[in-house]
């Protein structure tokens, strides 16, 4: 059978399109939101190349890659499309050739470090659900010098937040500092980093994070990219 002609999933089909998940797919399909030359779309549907697909009232573009993105993103700037308030967005710092990328996970607007943005729904949903536990990294510095009692209790057993114990891995920067830290985590909850030392009564002066799961922000710039292999 030639390749254009084999049957391919469409679910697979969609998150490629959409920048979505395969589970976020399934959805649409059984919402009746989707249709195939014409007639609606079932679970587990498959189509040709050259079928035509619409998803809630618009076409689908065809032959789209998946894309991989590591931005450096500096402070200052929000990890949306929109502008909040006068806070530039990311997508100020890239190409608009990437612009239909979207960020795999967020830092506030006075973080840095490392975000990924990719239209691969998959691979955004196996960084970021919390059943994967993928590892961070993160840079901290503190107001004033983190006494040893508050480390063995975030370390050893966790603070209690309105959303649930967060339990974060400390290491320190050097010998010589008390206030700076690294910071290893495998949750992501809002501002959890934050939250955790505000609860202690600590603020958090700086907060950079140089690692996301297998991928460093490494050597890039602040404010720039490389695009990246998943692995």
């Amino acid at each position: 059978m030639p390749v254009d002609e084999q049957p391919l999933r469409l679910n697979k089909h969609l998150a490629l399109q959409l920048g979505i998940s395969r589970r976020e797919a399934d959805n649409l399909i059984s919402q009746s939101k989707v249709t195939i030359n014409g007639k609606p779309a079932v679970l587990g549907a498959r189509f040709i190349i050259g079928d035509k697909i619409i998803v809630d009232g618009r076409p689908l573009v065809a032959d789209v890659a998946y894309q991989y993105l590591a931005f450096n993103k500096p402070i200052g700037y929000v990890c949306s499309r929109r502008q909040q308030g006068e806070s530039p967005t990311i997508y100020d710092l890239i190409p608009l050739k990437y612009h239909h990328l979207k960020p795999v996970g967020r830092l506030d607007r006075d973080s840095s470090g490392i975000i990924l943005l990719s239209n691969d729904g998959d691979f955004a949903f196996t960084m970021t659900h919390p059943k994967f536990a993928k590892t961070k990294i993160y840079n901290v510095k503190l107001d004033h010098d983190l006494a040893p009692l508050h480390q063995q209790m975030i370390s050893d057993y966790g603070v209690n937040l309105e959303d649930g114990n967060s339990l974060l891995q400390l290491e320190r920067a050097n010998e010589t500092s008390r206030s700076d830290w690294i910071v290893t985590m495998k949750e992501g909850r809002n501002r959890q980093i934050r939250r955790t030392f505000a609860a202690l009564g600590y603020t958090v002066t700086a907060l950079h994070r140089t690692n996301f799961g297998n991928y460093s922000v490494s050597d890039i710039k602040p404010g720039e990219f490389e695009i990246v292999n998943i692995h």
